[in-house]
């Protein structure tokens, strides 16, 4: 007997595609065969191969078939790499060459339990065999636009006879796009007068006039240069100091004298270093930048920097130990879930002096903790609201109010739950708010008199919370081919998270760019193409005045490297022999100087490789990072910073929460984690609630 799907047309889940592929996926290989369908399709995706421009978007329809040939409508899911494209709506949308493949798969009622329907493939792409599968692969080609321009960037059409300068060529497609890491072939117009090798290093071989010329694909640009005679006749060479630390940024000072004595500040200078290990026996190779005179090691030893231009040359020597951050943590506290996943959680002083928690549930529930004791966490209140998950759960900086997101409501209105918290012992619900947020609420941010709630992760609504009984939307931002996961607002700035698109700041209140709540202002969009922004945090840093923004992937489950995981939580079943295994994600913290908002610039990261971040928390210049599997990491990020955090040396703990009850046992998962009091609260998905101290370091301590 064929089974019956809704009709409706195709369909997407974008915030959660490939964790359903893999699902699918997982079922069909394990418990089903072509035996075990129960009915056969054709899908027919036109046109068969895709090929569409970085930044373009080009149609794909797949149109559905029985066996018979006969046209019947169906429930399809998309999915895709979010780094390479994006589909939605039937469009889809080129992010960065290469080449990819859409999976299309049937949704049926009992999906991903198991696979009643499957889909006939006719003339499968390469690797994939014909016959029944539980998905439709269709070839993607992500390639670049035509190259329309290339400018070659030079610092001073003035150079100097034997030095040595590196240029930088930029290509750009027609509608202004710039080319990433374009494949440039260089050309010198006389290499007696100067040459460039083929990474644009330029060498200044005599005085004269030469022409440079930079070829992107066929397009040319080009510089005219002037060389010089060699003005200088000495370098000096200045160490900020003699003794640094591993991850410190130091900025070396070069002073250049000409013939007369005079300062000269436009000779190009080379740097590098020579490293000499403390143990040569132990010691690791030399790892260090330097740049423009800014160092930074992340092994101990002796590093002598040098600045060369010319003939000449100077040297200046530091040592650099190790950072020596490591902290002893211990548990505190637990309040158990292990019945069902824990989500996000939120700890705060209640209005009656005490300290409490928040924490959401995949069962659609909320639990209310006192945590005013750290050792002694006692549950509270339960609230259960219609919902698949509470996912997000956040408090008013005031306590006068909690929010907590609804996502998979029975009645598809989901929306947000606010809680009012004059009693934060016992809350009771305000008001269940649905206006414009139906579509599923993934994250929210209140702010005393608003709260910005993602509105079915494409755009945000604002809403005026001054009577938290009769809540009103007073503004919205949804930004062209938003994805949005998460937003945050600081200072009257909202920071959207966006996947692929990286991250849009807007004004909401700062002012600085007249936005305010009922009108929101663009401010700018940071973009860099590694990125796969889920959150962030913004962190204004005293010591060096400096603002920073610590932005995570989610990748979920981890694809592309050796060790690819699953993608799905289940508890083990002992009777089918299913389940219980722990997820494998991936994803690191990109590190973002933010100081000038024209020009942000990405500066550091902090990963480990086979694990995957969720929600960071910056304070007090400690990272906590919530990073899934590889459980609450503690990260010292003092001073400027620069590098690879991690190989300097800056973890100051790490905690896995292992629980042999847990909801998957012994499996770490942490969703975040949040300072308060001396303690350090976190949410693992599969054992809940935990609380842990970290003791002072002699002579640092960590509060």
């Amino acid at each position: 007997m064929p089974i019956v799907l809704r009709a409706q047309s195709s369909i997407l889940v974008p915030s959660l595609m490939i964790l359903t592929l893999g699902l699918i996926l997982g079922v069909w290989t394990a418990s089903a065969s072509a035996q075990d369908v129960e009915e056969l399709y054709r899908l027919v995706p036109e046109p068969a191969e895709v090929v569409v421009e970085v930044g373009e978007t080009t149609p794909l329809e797949v149109r559905s078939y029985d066996m018979d040939g006969n046209p019947v409508e169906l429930d399809l899911s998309f999915s895709a790499p979010r780094t390479g494209l994006h589909v939605r709506d039937g469009q889809v949308l080129g992010r960065q060459v290469g080449e990819y493949r859409i999976h299309v798969a049937i949704i049926t009622p009992d999906a991903p339990r198991r696979v009643p329907a499957a889909i006939y493939v006719e003339n499968p792409p390469p690797g994939m065999p014909r016959g029944p599968q539980p998905v439709l692969e269709v070839p993607v080609r992500v390639v670049w636009p035509a190259v329309s321009q290339v400018e070659v960037d030079v610092a001073d059409t003035r150079i100097y006879e034997g030095t040595r300068t590196r240029l930088r060529a930029e290509a750009f497609h027609g509608d202004g796009t710039r080319r990433q890491s374009p494949d440039v072939r260089w050309a010198s117009s006389d290499e007696s007068v100067a040459q460039v090798d083929r990474h644009g290093n330029l060498e200044a071989r005599s005085v004269g006039s030469v022409t440079v010329t930079a070829e992107v694909d066929g397009t040319r640009g080009s510089a005219s240069l002037e060389v010089a005679p060699f003005p200088a006749r000495g370098i000096e060479l200045e160490a900020p100091v003699d003794e640094a630390r591993t991850g410190d940024v130091l900025h070396f000072q070069a002073r250049v004298q000409g013939e007369d004595g005079s300062e000269i500040d436009d000779l190009p200078l080379e740097w590098g270093y020579i490293f000499t290990p403390h143990d040569s026996v132990h010691a690791r190779g030399a790892a260090a930048t330097i740049r423009d005179g800014t160092f930074v090691a992340e092994v101990p030893g002796i590093y002598t920097i040098h600045a060369v231009a010319g003939a000449l040359a100077a040297r200046a020597t530091v040592e650099v130990h190790p950072r020596q951050v490591l902290h002893r943590a211990h548990e505190v506290g637990r309040g158990r879930v292990t019945h069902t996943m824990s989500h996000d959680f939120w700890i705060f002083e209640g209005v009656d002096g005490r300290d409490y928690a928040i924490t959401g549930t995949s069962g659609g529930t909320a639990y209310i903790w006192d945590v005013t004791d750290p050792s002694a966490i006692e549950k509270t209140d339960s609230i259960q609201v219609d919902a698949r998950q509470v996912n997000d759960v956040k408090v008013s900086p005031d306590s006068r109010y909690a929010v907590l997101t609804r996502e998979g409501a029975s009645d598809r209105v989901n929306g947000a739950v606010i809680l009012d918290l004059e009693n934060p012992r016992n809350p009771t619900i305000a008001t269940e708010f649905t206006d414009r947020l139906t579509g599923g609420v993934h994250n929210a941010w209140p702010m005393n008199d608003y709260l910005y709630a993602l509105s079915a992760g494409q755009g945000w609504v604002i809403i005026d919370m001054a009577d938290i009984y009769n809540p009103r939307v007073v503004g919205s931002y949804n930004h062209p081919n938003s994805s949005v996961h998460d937003v945050l607002v600081h200072d009257g700035i909202a920071y959207s998270s966006e996947w692929e698109n990286g991250i849009v700041v807007v004004d909401v209140g700062n002012g600085r760019w007249g936005g305010s709540p009922e009108n929101p202002v663009l401010v700018t969009e940071v973009y860099f193409p590694e990125m796969l922004t889920h959150t962030l945090w913004p962190y204004e840093q005293e010591s060096t005045g400096k603002f920073y923004l610590f932005a995570t992937d989610e990748l979920w489950p981890r694809v592309g490297s050796p060790l690819e995981g699953y993608a799905d939580l289940m508890p083990f079943d002992p009777e089918t022999g299913e389940g219980g295994r722990p997820a494998h994600t991936g994803g690191y913290v990109h590190i973002i100087d933010f100081t000038d908002p024209e020009n942000p610039e990405k500066v550091a990261r902090y990963q480990m490789e086979e694990y995957g971040t969720h929600n960071p928390w910056v304070e007090d210049d400690i990272l906590y990072q919530g990073y899934y599997e590889g459980g609450l990491r503690v990260v010292d990020v003092s001073g400027e910073l620069k590098g690879d955090l991690r190989a300097q040396g800056r973890e100051m703990v790490v905690f896995k929460p292992y629980d042999p009850q847990g909801y998957i046992a012994n499996a770490p998962m942490v969703w975040g984690a949040q300072p308060h009091k001396g303690h350090i609260f976190f949410s693992d998905a599969n054992s809940g609630l935990w609380s842990i101290r970290i003791e002072p370091r002699e002579g640092r301590p960590v509060f």
